[in-house]
């Protein structure tokens, strides 16, 4: 359309240019050129008149243009202003709602958990109470008592669990199987106890136990520490506390340590199975660091450093405090490998959380009673409130054990704990049988494999052998070498 209008103008132009000199050459006289150079003349004012006109009229439709876009931008800066007005005063709004909700809630919640303290408290008084009712009727002291109340544990949802639990997630806190080792050794000197400890080690008589370590508050099983019971050859159940410290002084520990830190590798590769995040403490003594046999120990755990981030292996106070240059060089190694340290058993707070990180050790258990200040004999270079705190900034976690009350619990969240273990989330229970021979049936099915594969390895390349296969074979290895070491 613009260029039909043009092409009008111009044709126009050229109209009355060529009429106005055609009008001077008749009326006037002057010549056809003196004529022409008229026309041409008037035809190139036409046309620049028609040039200055037209960007006269572009420059105000584009100032109108302007005009029109600054006036939009106004708008809509004043429409985002009023909207940021508004928004602020929603939030404002809803945090003034959280507030008030949350000042309304907090009582209830606070009143919620004195009534459930006092309601468990009622549970444990009642419990008592029948207990001693009970005994004052004349009740036999080996008849079933009461139950102890429910204690509900977030465990991981794990139908082959090689702890012989109940399989839903609330563990009733049942005593543990009855420990007499009075009975067990009556009747038998020192080297009689020593005798029939090596005979039950030789007889894998060592039963392996299992007790969660709990997150706080959640209580969700986070670890669980591996714990040896002796097995008499009458049946009788005897605790580690009641043979330690003769298989230490017969110089059983590290044929004990072998035992059980197989079956520690067997359970740790069943929970590894169904759930990547579990872990498992493994006892140790310092014996075993030093002990002849150790190389092979090492050679063990270097087959199976997979399982490095899940096992923990650990060792008293008064065992770390007493070691030597040939501990910590045996520490190193299994360092290096990958393994992590936890100490237990403390009588005091007096660490060196720095020289502990650089030796490996990320966990310690303390006593909740010593972290507590409830044992005024204690002396510590710093508050226990502090404690956790202190651990922290050098990686360490700490982890409350022998918890038996729930106030005691309620106490160590001010502390800042956030583990925790005790009678109060679960006795030590006692590993499935099954579970350890179908985990030792398949290491001996995956060393059959492993030696078949690394024959192929070495016929083909006498320097290539499968690292796999002999890591799966080490568990077998190990299992015949165990009760020799």
């Amino acid at each position: 359309m613009v260029r039909i209008s043009a092409f009008f103008i111009a044709v126009c132009m050229v109209l009355i240019a060529g009429s106005l000199g055609y009008v001077v050459y008749l009326r006037f006289g002057l010549t056809g050129a003196e004529s022409a150079l008229l026309a041409l003349g008037v035809l190139t004012a036409l046309v620049v008149y028609n040039t200055i006109a037209a960007r006269t009229r572009d420059r105000a439709e584009v100032s109108s243009q302007i005009a029109t876009l600054s006036r939009s931008s106004n708008d809509l800066a004043r429409q985002l202003s009023e909207f940021g007005r508004r928004l602020a005063d929603v939030e404002t709004k809803i945090e003034t709602i959280l507030d008030k909700t949350l000042a309304t809630a907090q009582p209830l919640a606070t009143e919620i958990e004195e009534l459930s303290t006092l309601i468990k408290q009622l549970a444990d008084s009642v419990a008592m109470h029948d207990a001693a009712l009970g005994g004052e009727n004349g009740q036999r002291p080996d008849a079933p008592t009461a139950p102890t109340p429910a204690v509900s544990v977030t465990e991981p949802a794990d139908v082959m669990s090689p702890i012989a639990a109940p399989a839903s997630q609330s563990i009733a806190a049942s005593p543990a199987p009855p420990q007499r080792a009075v009975a067990a050794f009556a009747g038998l000197d020192n080297d009689g106890i020593v005798a029939a400890i090596r005979n039950a080690i030789e007889a894998s008589r060592i039963d392996l136990y299992l007790q969660p370590i709990v997150t706080l508050p959640q209580r969700k099983v986070r670890y669980y520490e591996a714990m040896s019971r002796l097995k008499a050859e009458n049946g009788d159940v005897v605790a580690a506390a009641d043979f330690l410290g003769f298989a230490e002084a017969g110089s059983l520990m590290p044929k004990l340590d072998n035992l059980s830190v197989l079956r520690c590798v067997q359970v740790v590769r069943r929970l590894l199975l169904k759930n990547r995040e579990i872990g498992l403490f493994c006892n140790l003594s310092a014996a075993t660091l030093t002990d002849s046999g150790f190389p092979k120990f090492v050679e063990f755990i270097d087959a199976n450093r997979a399982i490095a981030s899940a096992l923990v292996f650990e060792f008293s106070q008064r065992a770390v405090r007493a070691m030597g240059p040939i501990e910590h060089e045996s520490l190193a190694a299994l360092a290096e490998r990958g393994f992590r340290f936890s100490i237990d058993n403390l009588t005091d707070l007096r660490i060196e959380p720095r020289e502990l990180t650089e030796r490996g050790f990320r966990f310690i258990k303390a006593p909740a009673t010593l972290l507590l200040n409830r044992l005024g004999a204690a002396s510590t270079d710093i508050h226990p409130a502090d404690f956790s705190d202190l651990l922290g900034r050098f990686g360490i976690d700490l982890i409350a054990d022998r918890i038996e009350v729930e106030t005691t619990v309620v106490d160590l969240l001010d502390y800042d704990v956030r583990f925790g273990q005790g009678h109060l989330f679960s006795p030590p229970r006692p590993v499935r049988a099954e579970a350890l021979q179908g985990v030792a049936a398949d290491a001996g099915k995956d060393a059959a494999v492993a030696d078949a594969a690394k024959g192929e390895a070495v016929r083909s390349d006498p320097l290539k052998v499968d690292a796999a296969a002999a890591a799966r074979g080490g568990l077998a290895q190990f299992a015949r070498a165990g009760g020799r070491t």
